[in-house]
Parts: structure tokens; sequence; C-alpha cells
């Protein structure tokens, strides 16, 4: 008779409350597509998590891209937007646009193509 064991680890992820939704630059890659997880390792025995290897779980930022994670206490600009100071002049994730102002379009609608460029021709 054989018997086949299987051991090893498995990462539980989560975003933190607080940071939902919130989409910053990764550090490594420069891809916007960092978001702040917390990570619970768990070993496991034949697929079952059984033993946690962290009490408290890590908080990460951690980009979907390239699957770097650095801890959100070195990412300043991340911690200034929970405490909502607005991180800068980092774009706040969900937020409504900036209010127009009166009376005219936006910029760069309806004006002449920049002195000194011709128009563009597609042959």
């Amino acid at each position: 008779m054989c018997l086949i064991f299987t051991c090893g680890e498995h990462t539980f992820r989560k975003e933190v409350e607080g940071y939902e939704g919130v989409i910053c630059q990764c550090h490594n890659c420069g891809n916007w597509a960092g978001h702040v997880m917390k990570s619970n390792p768990w070993f496991t025995f034949c697929f079952v998590p059984v033993i946690p290897l962290s009490i408290h779980g890590y908080q990460d930022v951690i980009c979907h891209i390239c699957n770097f994670a650095q801890p959100l206490e070195n990412r300043s600009d991340l911690q200034a937007m929970r405490r909502g100071e607005g991180g800068g002049n980092i774009p706040m994730q969900n937020q409504p646009p900036p209010q127009q102002q009166q009376g005219g379009p936006p910029p760069g609608w309806g004006q002449a193509p920049p002195q000194g460029q011709a128009p563009m021709r597609y042959a």
C-alpha cells in the first residue's frame, strides 16, 4: 500500500479596510496596478490549511502585473491617503472629477493645432 502526502504553503489575501478600490503605482515596474492587500500565509497538509504561519498577517502593496510586494509602512504616499491628506499629487480613486470652469469647453477642446506643427495626414 502506497500513501502519498502533500505539504505546502498557501497565502490568503484580502483588501485592507480603508484602502478598498485604491490603485497605486508599483515601485518595481511603474504600472498603475498596485493594490493594498493583507496576506495571511498558512501551512497546508494535503491541500488543507492547518497552521497559520503569521498571527496578524502582512499588509503589503502588491502589483497585479509583476507580483512585487512592498510593505505598506514603506509607502508614505498611501498612508497619507488613508489619513485624508490626499497624498500630494497622487490621484485619489473613485472621486468625482474636479469642477470645470463655467462658460467654456474643457482645456484642449475646439482649439487650433499647436503652432509649428502641420496637421497629421494619413497616407
